[in-house]
This record gives structure tokens, sequence and C-alpha cells, in this order.
């Protein structure tokens, strides 16, 4: 089922103050292209898990693409690192729109404004464990702990010293009106953004025409671009959305500018690289990339949190 013409498009999204903002976000982008849409909150598979455990591959996505294929609404909103790279053939991103800042950013207490400025032995608090190994790499005296929750709930936790400083994505923050709250960018060759971070991407199905040319309006081609190279690096290199793999590809007139590496969860066995190559050369390199990666023990790394043997 479809919407009619006359009729707004009813956009499914999650019902997180994030996820209901980027989705206002893509809301009002349509209505600039005289596009009507609506929200349809639906619960997902990580709204729903206990506090502090871990998300596993899709939970963010799963019951928004559900919604898709039986029909109860015509378009997603998803963060674009949360979709899993074994994309369903009966679905499609339709648009991924202009992406905000890529990069991960530390909040922290007075005095915390750099990594380096953190005391020895300092609490981190992140659910990530592509930034729990890079953060344990650049400064092995932290204590990183686990944990998860919305942007303001993690906030909360920090105010009320349960942790020293916190890893957070500077898009959530920056959409959410928090940027005042960021103490410093991390350089992405300190920790490498995971792949898709800081980009929407709005999902269609595949046969609904109609809905996907109204959606294509929306499309940033530099945004896809540098997106679908980050992606198959991680599809090649065999991760997930939990991988501790990352990469952040910059497209500038015809020069591609990639930085991608991996680590260990505890900070060992880091490997990063930096390439620039042509805008047409983006599908060679990103699996050039992820076979160097491979050869290098990535999937070791990631099955077992570091290389074996060492």
């Amino acid at each position: 089922m479809t919407a009619s013409p006359a009729a707004p498009l009813r956009l499914g999204t999650r019902g997180s103050t994030l996820a209901l903002r980027q989705s206002g976000l893509v809301v009002e982008a349509l209505a600039r292209v005289g596009v009507r849409a609506e929200l349809v909150p639906i619960v997902t598979a990580g709204d729903v898990r206990a506090p502090d455990t871990a998300w596993g591959e899709g939970a963010f996505v799963g019951a928004l693409e559900a919604a898709l294929l039986d029909g109860r609404v015509d378009l997603a909103v998803h963060s674009a690192k949360d979709v899993p790279t074994d994309a369903d053939d009966r679905l499609t991103i339709a648009a991924f729109p202009t992406r905000t800042e890529a990069v991960d950013v530390l909040v922290g207490g007075a005095g915390n404004g750099t990594l380096a400025d953190l005391p020895v032995g300092a609490i981190v608090g992140t659910d990530s464990p592509r930034r729990t190994g890079f953060l344990l790499a650049a400064r092995r005296d932290l204590r990183v702990v686990a944990l998860s929750g919305n942007v303001d709930t993690r906030l909360g936790r920090l105010d009320r010293g349960e942790v020293g400083a916190l890893v957070l994505a500077a898009a959530g923050l920056l959409r959410l009106g928090r940027g005042a709250r960021i103490a410093s960018r991390l350089d992405p060759e300190i920790m490498p953004p995971a792949p898709g971070q800081g980009a929407l991407a709005v999902q269609t199905r595949t046969d609904d025409h109609a809905v996907r040319a109204l959606v294509g309006r929306l499309d940033d081609p530099a945004t896809r671009l540098a997106v679908e190279t980050e992606r198959t690096i991680l599809a090649a290199a065999g991760g997930g959305c939990r991988a501790p793999l990352g990469a952040l590809v910059v497209a500038t007139g015809d020069r591609l500018d990639v930085v991608a590496g991996f680590v260990g969860v505890d900070g060992r066995d880091r490997y990063v690289v930096r390439q620039v190559d042509s805008v047409g050369a983006a599908p060679e390199l990103a699996r050039a990339i992820a076979a160097d990666f491979l050869a290098r023990g990535y999937r070791s790394v990631a099955v077992d949190g570091r290389l074996s043997g060492r």
C-alpha cells in the first residue's frame, strides 16, 4: 500500500528525541521540495533493550524495515551508521541528505578539554567497541566503561559524576542543540568514525517508484559517494555496525580523501591508513583498503578483540 498523491507520506521513525529530530529534518526538507510527510513512531529492538547492554546488528533498523515491507509506512529514516551492510533487495536507500559533522567528540567536565587533558585513570563512558578500542590505543591508562542510553541520559550521568567524560557523535549533539557540550573534536586519524556516521539514510521500498522519486530529491551526491565508500570498506572487511572499524571519506571535486582503521577492543593491534585518490576510483580503493585490513588480521581482531598470539 502506498500513500495517495493527496495524502502525506507516512515516515517511519524511532521515538527517541534524537530520532524524532532527525526525522523531523527530513520532513522539513521534503516540505521544501513540495512533498508532505507525517511521522509514524515505531518501537525498535534497540529501544527496549536493558540499560547498558550491547545492542545487536540492525537493532535500530529492523522494525522500521518491517513496517516498510508490510506497508505501514512509505519511508523510514535511519542513522546511516546503523544500517546493516547486507541490504534487503526489496528496500533501497532513496536519499542520503547532506551530511553533518561525521567526527566523534569528547564531552567532559571542567578542565577536560581534550583527550590529553583527561587525568590519569579517568573514567570515560561509551557503548561502542570501536570507540573503546581507539580510546585505549590513545590512552591506555583510561578506564572505559559501557554507557548506553540516549544523549541526554548519558549527559545526565556525566553531570552526576558517574563518569569523567563521554565520547559521542558530534552529529547527535549538534542536531539536538547540545553543541555547547562539545569539549573537543577527535582527530579522525586518532579515532576514525563509524562508517556512515553523521549521515541520514532515507529508505523506501524498491518497487515504490513514485515515493523513491519524491524522496530522491533530497539525495546529496557527495554524501552518497562518501557513505557508500565507507560502507563498502565495512562490508568488504566483513564487519557490521558494532565492528571496531572506522572510516571517513571526504569527496572534494575529483579528490577522494579516506581515513580508515581498525583496533582491538583492548586498544591493541591499532591500524589506521590515510589515502588520497580520484573520485572515480572509490569502489576499488574501498575494496583495496578492506583487503589490506584482512591481510593485517582485522577478522581476528573483530572476533577476538585482538590478534591471537600477541
